[in-house]
């Protein structure tokens, strides 16, 4: 009789711990068109890109996870309807042609009930954050590599 309370206490613990684990596994996703979560991470990166590009400004969503306060974003900015933003009359004129275009990577974080731009790069020609001490601070599975 024992034996048996034993294992039940046991195997109880267990199935919790799994749970536990497996929900902290869910915790980094991607959050689904048309939320309020999705367009206030878009929203708060907006500012930073139409002062580079002049507005306005809408996204194309490459990658974008969102997890423990913090949202990892792959976007294509373009003009709304899919306008193509001339590299020329932008802030990026004289580096265009080191750019990869203007494909954008963001960090974010969700403090003071909002989120706030952390780093970002425009263009890059590498996997930036890789070895970087402030992406190391991210839970896994935010950034696509």
């Amino acid at each position: 009789m024992k034996f048996q309370k034993l294992a039940i206490v046991f195997l109880s613990s267990l199935l919790l711990m799994c749970a536990g684990l497996a929900a902290s596994a869910q915790t980094v996703h991607e959050p689904s068109r048309g939320t309020a979560e999705r367009k206030d991470i878009l929203d708060a990166m907006r500012p930073m890109m139409e002062a580079r590009v002049g507005p306005p400004v809408e996204f194309v969503v490459n990658w974008m996870r969102s997890g423990h306060g913090w949202a990892f974003v792959q976007v294509s900015p373009q003009r709304p309807g899919g306008g193509v933003i001339d590299l020329s009359r932008t802030t990026f004129a004289s580096q265009a042609e080191y750019m990869d275009g203007l494909v954008t990577f963001a960090l974010l974080r969700y403090q003071f009930n909002r989120w706030n731009l952390v780093d970002f790069v425009v263009g890059p020609t590498d996997v930036f954050w890789q070895g970087d001490p402030l992406y190391a601070q991210v839970p896994r599975g935010l950034t696509p590599y």
